[in-house]
């Protein structure tokens, strides 16, 4: 069973995540209330190669995360294979 993308965020991974979250959202949209929130962000925290899985964390509506990802993909997918990664 693949589990990259399974169950909360590794404890190894948690405090440093929400300190980061917590952060981020303060960065980007100063102490405004959520409701009134104008940037999100998403942060996915994983081991390279392809053993682990992925820690996530939004201060985004899930949903509008699985639009967004699947938006990102289909423009990834539509770039020129002359792009390299390492993830």
């Amino acid at each position: 069973m693949n589990t990259i993308g399974t169950g909360p965020i590794e404890e190894r991974f948690r405090r440093k995540m929400n300190e980061l979250a917590g952060f981020l959202d303060e960065y980007f949209n100063g102490k405004r209330k959520v409701d009134k929130r104008k940037t999100g962000f998403i942060l996915l925290v994983f081991p390279f190669g392809h053993q682990g899985r992925c820690n996530y964390i939004s201060n985004a509506d899930r949903a509008d995360v699985v639009t967004l990802l699947r938006e990102q993909l289909a423009y990834f997918e539509g770039q020129p294979d002359t792009l390299k990664g390492q993830a």
